[in-house]
């Protein structure tokens, strides 16, 4: 038995997970993951800490022709059951969300475009001699903004039903198989051009969709010419979602296996409560929006609240922001308090 099947038996043997040896080593998750896969070999004292930290000797962890015995492993912290990921999972789940990013894409466009047509027709029926009524503005374009929400919702519940069998990908409680990490990496960087065009296009979209609202001020348009200015920017902004919902869907169905970036065990401890505020926030936001749009009023008062409530949703993206950094910055104070204690 190689030095790498003994660390990967060793450390299944103490109910390990390769970022906990890792922590106890003083070395990245990388490093353990290379060890293991025989694509490195840790240095002399890393070894004399391993054959410590799992009651070995140091015979045992060097020699090929010691593999017979059943060393004694003693463990300094209580093991505790840990998912195995098989490889043959990791495809299914990669192929599953691969097959399901472009509906959650769609979905997010859907959400974006739904108020577009209403904001059109309210705007169409204040130009003379149009032939459309506010009442008959209202009524179509409520009907179809809902209509596409309902389709939106749809959507990401069918999605997120398929994907149910792998909820424990959230949890802190799995690790991969020997090999499906080097899978991964291999496919991250296949996908990796392919990922960084859609954030390009997806991030100039979103730039230049303001550009038809300053050219439209500043050509100082009628009020119908300055709607499907900002309707056209919707569209341009849904597209560009389009572009980062699909890639992201992708990349994070590799970098969830992976636990990097923000499905690190720390990040995932963290995200119950900002997933908790996200809801309410964006809940909060939704009703102020309504309640501004629609609460009894004169006409006059009801036509500029309507066309003023537009604002509400960018003025709410940018304050998500602000509020996650605030939320995230606290959970992260909270848990080096916890740590020191």
């Amino acid at each position: 038995m190689i030095l790498a099947n003994k660390i990967i038996a060793l450390r299944k043997k103490a109910g390990w997970s390769q970022e906990d040896i890792a922590d106890q080593l003083g070395v990245s998750r990388q490093s353990v993951s290379k060890w293991e896969g025989a694509q490195s070999i840790p240095d002399m004292d890393k070894i004399v800490q391993m054959s410590r930290i799992f009651g070995v000797s140091t015979d045992y962890l060097l020699k090929d022709e010691l593999c017979d015995e059943d060393p004694i492993v003693s463990v300094s912290e209580e093991g505790r059951d840990v998912r195995r990921v098989s490889m043959e999972e990791a495809s299914n789940y990669l192929s599953l969300r691969r097959r399901m990013a472009p509906r959650m894409a769609i979905a997010t466009f859907l959400c974006v475009l739904s108020p577009v047509l209403l904001m059109m027709l309210a705007a169409l029926s204040e130009v003379p001699d149009s032939g459309v009524s506010e009442n008959l503005a209202s009524a179509i374009g409520l009907c179809t903004m809902f209509g596409l929400v309902a389709v939106a919702v749809g959507l990401f519940i069918s999605c997120g039903s398929k994907t149910r069998e792998f909820s424990f990908l959230d949890g802190v409680g799995f690790e991969t198989e020997y090999g499906v990490e080097g899978m991964l990496r291999d496919r991250m960087r296949t996908f990796a051009p392919t990922y960084t065009r859609l954030c390009i296009a997806g991030t100039i979209l979103c730039i230049v969709s303001v550009i038809p609202i300053f050219v439209a001020s500043g050509l100082e348009v009628d009020d119908f010419l300055m709607v499907l200015s900002v309707c056209f920017m919707f569209i341009l902004v849904g597209i560009g979602c389009v572009c980062f919902v699909y890639g992201n869907t992708i990349e994070n169905s590799m970098k969830r296996l992976l636990e990097e970036g923000d499905f690190s065990r720390e990040s995932k401890s963290a995200s119950r409560v900002t997933s908790a505020v996200s809801t309410v926030y964006w809940l909060v936001v939704t009703a102020i929006y309504l309640a501004y749009s629609f609460w009894p009023a004169t006409d006059a008062v009801a036509k500029t609240r309507f066309k003023e409530s537009w604002l509400v949703w960018p003025i709410a993206g940018v304050l998500y922001a602000a509020v996650m950094t605030i939320v995230s910055l606290t959970c992260q104070k909270g848990r080096q308090r916890m740590t020191k204690e």
